[in-house]
């Protein structure tokens, strides 16, 4: 099979929200395919069909970051289809209403399993396969600020130039076994799964970047993001 010459650009949770507005613009700007992926397909499709109706031609493929399957086939389409990725945003994430029921430890281990630890998934599959030159967003967000963890020695350990993958990974389970156990405050982590989801999110971001100026492909280059209070299903639509 030939490989598309085409640039290639891939939103994921992009059915709706900012991930739907993100494909939006790249229809717009970017000369390239654009992919939006969704975890269901039917809204998936919806969402392609409903930016057609503007004249713009994104491509569907279905991808659900918490699916290692999903993650591995959607990395092997992409690699058998294309020379490879020049744009990544990281969209997907989850985050339980304030007046959610489950109680904190669950909502804990739910937001970080999603919202951190399969973007490490998506990152692990789709980084081999990113171009030189190439652009990776995470969305992060305000109420993922450092400044929201309590803990000065918690802060100073995220944002450390010599924190690993592997040392942030074990933080972000110490906060899930902590919030399973109703101590996480004593040990200086936020009451807000959210916001430890993003700190790490924008932790990560900056470890990745210390790994690609090292990296053989040349300038590769990884940002956080706090994309504005937006008026989604995740804000309630009360973002301005």
């Amino acid at each position: 099979m030939a490989l598309a010459t085409s640039r290639l650009a891939i939103v994921t949770g992009a059915n709706k929200g900012i991930g739907y507005a993100i494909v939006k613009a790249l229809c717009e700007r970017f000369d390239g395919d654009v992919y939006l992926t969704a975890r269901d397909v039917g809204r998936g499709e919806a969402a392609v069909g409903r930016l057609n109706e503007l004249g713009l031609k994104p491509k569907f493929h279905q991808l659900d970051v918490t699916d290692t399957d999903s993650v591995a086939a959607f990395a092997a389409f992409v690699a058998h289809s294309y020379a490879g990725i020049d744009v990544l945003v990281n969209n997907a994430a989850i985050a339980f209403k304030v007046a959610a029921t489950e109680p904190f430890g669950e909502q804990a281990e739910e937001t970080l399993r999603v919202n951190y630890f399969a973007l490490r998934t998506v990152c692990d599959a789709l980084f081999p396969l990113l171009v030189p030159g190439a652009r990776v967003v995470n969305l992060s967000g305000y109420s993922g600020r450092l400044s929201l963890i309590p803990g000065e020695e918690l802060r100073r350990t995220l944002s450390s130039p010599m924190l690993t993958i592997d040392q942030l990974d074990a933080l972000i389970r110490q906060f899930v076994e902590k919030a399973k156990g109703g101590d996480h405050k004593q040990s200086g982590w936020p009451s807000s799964a959210y916001g430890v989801s993003k700190v790490g999110v924008s932790a990560l971001t900056c470890i990745l970047q210390r790994q690609f100026d090292l990296d053989s492909r040349t300038d590769i280059v990884i940002n956080s993001v706090h994309p504005g209070y937006v008026a989604t299903d995740m804000a309630s639509h009360k973002g301005p």
